[in-house]
């Protein structure tokens, strides 16, 4: 599972790309660690955010855990 930082601090797993049936907006299916499932549009999962003057992603990509 690939997991994501927000820029706020809190982890997510990201569970899969899926399609708004209304309009065909790609979309982002995200679930946090307190088990909440959450759906954000694609073009807002990936894009960036002014904090304090600087701009970062909204969601940074975290390296896997090694298996073993």
């Amino acid at each position: 599972m690939i997991r994501y930082r927000h820029y706020k601090g809190g982890v997510y797993e990201l569970v899969c790309e899926a399609v708004l049936e209304a309009d065909h907006t790609p979309v982002m299916v995200y679930r946090g660690a307190d088990g909440a499932v959450w759906v954000r549009p694609r073009d807002d999962f990936f894009d960036t955010v002014m904090v304090d003057g600087a701009s970062m992603p909204r969601f940074s990509s975290m390296p896997s855990a090694p298996r073993g």
